[in-house]
């Protein structure tokens, strides 16, 4: 049985954005701490909204070859944050510190061939999940572009999470194509960068929703 797609909603930079995803059943809500994002939120603000959100919520921090220190800085302020890596961060900076995070994959680099096998994935022991994504890596998600999904050969027992140009129009197709562990979702759920529209939301989960309950039907 397939089991239910989990979902977060990326970029977050308003409390009652965050407050709505979350009641609307969203498992996660990310906060983007790149400075040179349109959706960047500073660690402070981010904790205030983090203060406020229910139980059971995961909070992710998106950080992009950031100094150690900015790091810790922020992990030291939420404790609960899990973090995100989303530049070319190798493992031993990713293991460094302690705790569960996710590292994001290039998949545009498939198409040179240079999708990280399974050794390469080994190598991030503490991660909990891998996040692909279309952008260049080293860069910010948040495009809008969707990549080649059948090119996707997952070679790690770590959780996949899929990001990048997915919409209300097609995580379906995704959730029944992948079959990711997540989906994970900022620019086709907004009304403009860093601000969140409720109804897009809405729709969004409920097409993950109804795809889970067709590919359960279907297995």
């Amino acid at each position: 049985m397939h089991a239910r797609t989990r979902i977060k909603i990326c970029g977050i930079t308003r409390l009652n954005d965050a407050l709505f995803a979350a009641s609307a059943g969203a498992d996660a809500l990310g906060f983007v701490f790149v400075e040179a994002s349109k959706r960047y939120l500073t660690p402070q603000d981010a904790a205030t909204i983090s203060a406020k959100l229910p139980a059971f919520v995961t909070r992710v921090g998106l950080f992009l070859d950031a100094p150690e220190r900015d790091v810790q800085a922020t992990l030291q302020l939420m404790p609960e944050l899990v973090p995100q890596f989303h530049g070319n961060e190798s493992s031993a900076y990713c293991e460094s510190f302690n705790r569960p995070y996710i590292k994001a994959v290039g998949a545009a680099a498939s198409v040179a061939g240079q999708m990280p096998d399974a050794a390469a994935l080994g190598a991030y022991k503490r991660a909990v999940g891998f996040l692909y994504d279309s952008h260049v890596p080293g860069s910010l998600g948040g495009t809008g572009k969707t990549f080649d999904w059948n090119q996707l050969a997952h070679e790690s027992d770590v959780p996949l999470i899929l990001a990048g140009g997915l919409g209300v129009e097609n995580v379906a197709d995704a959730v029944r194509t992948v079959r990711p562990y997540a989906v994970d979702i900022s620019s086709a759920v907004e009304q403009s960068k860093g601000i969140k529209d409720n109804n897009l939301v809405t729709q969004f989960i409920a097409a993950v929703t109804q795809a889970d309950i067709e590919t359960s039907e279907i297995l």
